[in-house]
């Protein structure tokens, strides 16, 4: 029976995945387990790929390797399972997982890579006093459990970005790109990402966004009105947009219309009696200079209309076909051509780039929204409106099964939203942000029992699952399983030590979720156990994975539990490998061990592994 290794309890490896995919589209280029980039080159046809110069194009600041490097090192940590405060666990596809976002994203690698349809986030604006992520690139999961509590001994704080600090914007970017790096792992070919920002950093965002999700992936910047009253300022704008940055995944993604309202049909009517309904009049120009599209039309009483300057929209074919049904037709004094538009020939809204309030919602709405829901009270201020995040499922195409990100979930909009739906699954990431009480807002959120951020986000969505979905709570921890960290001054002590692989106070059931992660299974997959020789046997994801994880199996115990297994995984029949795990510590000598490898592999079960 093989051991989980050490790298095996990381998050999923980026750069040997990376190299992986390199070496199978080019293994000349690999020789004694390196690349060969002179080899790699050639068989590029030599192309000149890199800018070798020291003048190169782009976005450059200080710490922009680390903040690359950050996003490619694995996490050590899990996930702990938080049923007793979730929202019809045994049911629910959604989840809500407390943490740092950096972190939880590297953790989602295995489960959930390139399977979200949508991911929206409302980061920090910059704006000089929101909460800036101390990530520490030598140990972030540690960083993590000290800052959750913002301050520790050493002094390590959770604080603002002050704009007179000379690392202002760098500070920003550095949160910023691992994070967008690791979300772009996670679209599926047909997503998208919106992200929203105001003006202060939009041109940075829309920088490191170019390098990472490409160029040619930008789908628009979405200006949306986020208030409608002007503001009582002089001799400076009154501003009213905020902007959202919209990019696809791939070509895949396809943007779809939103639904017509009575304002977009007012422009429709029928002032001719034409059989096929309400028209309005369009353009005959073609947008682009086209040549082949500029000839002369002549009318039925034998007068010329010159080409537009750019030419017809249609091929000479097509515009007589649409001449002889009616569907262009000529002025009275047959000077020009008109064209007509049926309602009826039109699918939806054609998005625009503009998102008025009326229709998308705005600040002040969502917080009359909240009000209402805490009592008169607006426990957060930069909330953005439920009908906003629909707007974007809509554009987005989400449909019923589609999972939909927000790893900046603030006071649990998006979750709203997809709860509201009731199609789609959601993932939800909110640090555990102390609440700033100095603030209207933090006042009314200490005054309805809010410490944090995040405890504001839990029930909010709780207040929004009644009679609809529910969600899973993870919380962000360390792994359940204990990293070789030896004593060297006394290694006796140390391997004693580590004859348990796991770590104290921990449940099965945080052990079967780590597992889960790590072999990247679904975290809303189902766990079925049985009691086998008076042994609890869990089996995940319809066989894709099982775990005896008592304490103690003795070797009369052997045969029956691992019989027990074998006729589970013939009653499921899984697709799939499947993957079976015990406690290292739990067999009584390496025999039987031994015997329970045997057992299970003479039956097709050949990955089987101790904790």
């Amino acid at each position: 029976m093989q051991k989980v290794q050490p790298e095996e309890g990381e998050s999923v490896d980026i750069v040997t995945d990376n190299i992986s995919r390199l070496r199978g589209l080019f293994p000349d280029a690999f020789a004694e387990g390196g690349v060969n980039f002179d080899v790699l080159r050639q068989l590029l046809g030599d192309a000149k790929v890199l800018d070798e110069g020291e003048e190169k194009y782009g976005l450059s600041w200080h710490g922009k390797k680390k903040a690359r490097q950050i996003a490619l090192t694995p996490s050590t940590g899990t996930l702990l399972p938080c049923p007793e405060e979730s929202v019809d666990w045994d049911t629910t596809q959604n989840l809500f997982i407390e943490g740092n976002n950096l972190e939880v994203l590297k953790l989602l690698q295995k489960s959930y890579a390139n399977q979200v349809k949508m991911i929206f986030i409302d980061p920090p604006y910059n704006t000089g006093n929101e909460f800036i992520y101390p990530d520490n690139y030598a140990d972030n999961l540690d960083t993590y459990l000290r800052y959750t509590g913002q301050v520790d001994g050493e002094g390590l704080k959770v604080i603002s970005n002050p704009e007179r600090s000379g690392r202002y914007h760098t500070n920003w970017l550095n949160m910023m790109y691992p994070r967008l790096k690791l979300a772009k792992n996670l679209m599926s070919r047909d997503g998208a990402i919106f992200i929203a920002i105001d003006d202060n950093e939009v041109a940075r965002l829309r920088t490191i966004a170019d390098e990472i999700f490409g160029e040619g992936n930008f789908m628009g910047n979405i200006v949306w009105q986020h208030s409608v009253q002007p503001k009582g300022y002089s001799g400076i704008f009154s501003v009213h947009h905020n902007h959202i940055l919209m990019y696809r995944k791939s070509k895949d993604f396809e943007l779809k219309s939103l639904e017509r309202t009575a304002d977009d049909n007012k422009a429709y009517s029928n002032p001719d009696n034409d059989p096929k309904g309400l028209w309005r009049t369009g353009d005959v120009r073609n947008a682009l200079d086209r040549p082949n599209l500029k000839y002369k039309i002549t009318t039925p009483s034998g007068k010329t209309i010159n080409p537009p300057e750019n030419g017809w929209r249609w091929s000479r074919k097509t515009l007589g076909k649409k001449i002889s049904t009616g569907e262009i037709f000529f002025n009275e004094d047959e000077t020009r051509i008109i064209r007509k538009i049926y309602l009826d020939d039109l699918d939806g809204r054609t998005p625009e780039t503009i998102w008025f309030g009326k229709d998308a919602g705005t600040t002040r709405s969502a917080i009359k929204r909240l009000k209402d829901e805490y009592h008169g009270e607006a426990p957060f201020d930069t909330i953005k409106p439920v009908e906003l995040i629909q707007r974007i499922m809509k554009v987005s195409g989400v449909s019923e099964g589609d999972i939909v990100l927000d790893f900046f979930a603030g006071s649990g909009s998006t979750g709203v939203a997809v709860l509201e739906k009731g199609e789609a699954r959601f993932i939800l990431v909110q640090l555990p942000e102390n609440i700033d009480d100095s603030k209207p807002h933090g006042k009314a959120a200490k005054k309805l029992g809010f410490n944090h951020v995040s405890d504001l986000t839990i029930d909010r969505l709780k207040k929004n699952t009644q009679g609809k979905s529910g969600f899973r709570l993870f919380r962000l921890a360390n792994s359940c399983i204990r990293i070789w960290n030896p004593n060297r001054s006394n290694l006796g002590k140390s391997l004693l030590s580590h004859q348990n692989h796991l770590i104290k106070g921990r449940s099965e059931q945080d052990v079967l979720y780590e597992l889960l992660l790590k072999r990247g299974v679904d975290l809303a997959a189902p766990i079925e156990s049985r009691e086998v020789a008076g042994k609890n046997i869990y089996n995940i994801g319809y066989g894709v994975l099982f775990a005896c994880l008592d304490k103690t199996i003795t070797k009369e115990q052997v045969e029956e539990i691992g019989q027990g297994i074998v006729e589970w995984h013939r009653e499921l029949a899984p697709s799939s490998d499947t993957h079976v795990f015990f406690r290292d510590s739990a067999f009584s000598d390496d025999v039987s061990k031994t015997n329970m490898v045997a057992i299970l592999e003479q039956n097709g079960i050949n990955h089987v592994r101790s904790l």
